[in-house]
């Protein structure tokens, strides 16, 4: 028995030797640089860093630092790597380790002092440059950053004054130089933008919050605040992907998760609307829009949206008194909107009236004045007010412009039999009724030629004079033998010439 205990002793005492032979060969390789791999790890990091190449560099310092944990330079060297990339919160503990191993070196001092002030922490600045003044008195960059100190903390105070007595702008102005000081402190972000906020101008206050992402840890409240910005301003897409962010450092989160449904319900919603209405299915696009209304009735770009493209799918549908009145109301919602003036011009097009479909694209060219659509739509809505001027072929039928080519054919045998000069007796009587008849017959020849009708449509009358080559008065060279009502006629008539 006393001979089993000796053996199980024996192995145990073997494997801990073992074991501490393997630490020792890893702590080696990992702690055991000696001092020429050492000057080699960092003369390498020099070098990187002189041709920029900062992750190879820092890769290096690493190395040195772990081979030697005890010297301060190699810190240090590390920290300015950290700084070149533009990474000041991992350069900071550096450069604390390198002032606790040597109290009295400035540099470290002065680089942490310029940090610390870039963080709006004044106290603590204050400290560093009074240590580097007082190690050497003549400093000139320590005593022009020490006022910087003292220039940045009275700045501080009139802006938290100024804020508590709800005068945003002049808050706004004093924030400017603040944030010139320290470029890196959240708070001072954080309150701009509030004020940015109160004054209506979220744009700017999203320019501000977004580093705030990055220069507190965890920042929930900045993520969810972003979101709910883009939100507000419509860009739904930026929304998710916000208060994404949020639900990343903390998939609980109450606040975030609540807005995350509301935005993704919202989002899809409004990518369906747009498939709907690239598919052309404008009615059912119309509802969609008007369930977007109903999801969010509080935040006014959603209505102003949905206002908008119901505009645009009743012009579509030619649904003209519907469109007409929509646009309107879309219009005094966002009177700069040049989409809604282009989607009303096309309605007042549809109901003929050419002089305020002129006014309205005239407008949307104001707003927008290299837009081509804007232009082309400007210049076919001159070109029909110019041709309504002269001859309407649709108002020559009494039909309207949406009208189909049964509706176009019936109302023209209407009113060529009750234009038809057989149906007069005196001499002028007959011209005129000749007249309107030909004016009827050649509206029917325009609008039932989709070519010709498509012409009109664009602003050009396929019979007008100006652009016949060689076309006399009238306008259209009429066969003396003519079929008024085509194949379905019952009579036929000859027109009779002095």
């Amino acid at each position: 028995m006393e001979t089993g205990r000796r053996k199980g002793l024996s192995g145990v005492l073997s494997s801990l030797s073992l074991l501490c032979v393997v630490l020792d060969l890893q702590l080696d390789g990992v702690f055991g640089a000696t001092p020429v791999e050492i000057e080699q790890h960092l003369e390498m990091g020099r070098k990187l860093l002189a041709a920029g190449q900062l992750a190879e560099a820092l890769s290096h310092y690493h190395s040195a630092v772990e081979g030697d944990s005890k010297n301060y330079l190699t810190y240090y060297k590390r920290a300015a790597v950290f700084l070149a990339m533009g990474r000041s919160k991992s350069a900071l503990p550096d450069l604390t380790r390198a002032i606790q191993l040597k109290p009295d070196f400035l540099p470290a001092r002065l680089q942490r002092g310029n940090i610390l002030l870039k963080q709006g922490n004044t106290q603590e600045a204050r400290e560093d440059f009074q240590a580097v003044l007082s190690g050497d008195a003549g400093h000139e960059e320590a005593t022009s950053q020490l006022l910087k100190v003292e220039e940045l903390e009275k700045l501080q105070r009139e802006a938290h004054s100024a804020h508590r007595k709800g005068d945003y702008m002049a808050t706004i102005t004093v924030l400017d130089r603040v944030i010139e000081l320290s470029p890196w402190d959240p708070e001072s972000r954080e309150l701009r933008a509030e004020c940015f906020i109160r004054l209506g101008d979220s744009r700017k206050a999203i320019q501000d919050l977004l580093p705030t992402t990055r220069l507190r840890n965890d920042n929930r409240a900045a993520f969810l605040l972003l979101s709910t910005l883009y939100y507000g301003l419509g860009e739904h897409q930026e929304a998710l992907s916000q208060v994404r962010e949020c639900l990343k450092l903390d998939q609980d989160d109450r606040e975030c998760f609540s807005h995350y449904k509301q935005v993704k319900k919202i989002s899809k919603q409004l990518d369906s609307a747009e498939q709907l209405i690239s598919d052309h299915r404008y009615q059912q696009a119309i509802e969609k829009y008007e369930s977007i209304m109903k999801t969010e009735p509080s935040v006014p770009y959603y209505t102003n949206r949905a206002k908008e493209r119901i505009c645009h799918c009743l012009v579509k549908n030619q649904r003209t008194r519907e469109a007409l009145d929509v646009c309107s109301e879309a219009h005094q919602r966002d009177p700069r909107n040049i989409n809604i003036l282009r989607d009303r011009a096309e309605a007042y097009i549809l109901n003929q009236d050419y002089e305020k479909a002129v006014g309205d694209y005239q407008e949307a060219r104001e707003f927008d004045g290299d837009n081509q659509e804007i232009r082309e739509g400007l210049e076919r809505a001159q070109k029909l007010l110019k041709q309504s001027r002269k001859r309407d072929y649709y108002k020559i039928l009494g039909v309207h412009r949406s009208a189909n080519k049964q509706e176009i054919i019936k109302a023209y045998r209407k009113l060529a039999q009750q234009w038809h000069p057989d149906n007069f007796q005196s001499e002028s009587d007959k011209k005129e009724a000749e007249k309107k008849f030909i004016d009827i017959a050649s509206a029917k020849e325009v609008l039932t030629d989709p070519e010709m009708r498509q012409k009109f449509d664009a602003g050009e009358d396929p019979l007008d004079p100006e652009s016949q080559h060689g076309g006399g008065e009238g306008g259209h060279g009429w066969p003396f033998d003519f079929n008024p009502f085509g194949s379905g006629g019952n009579f036929h008539f000859r027109f009779h010439h002095n």
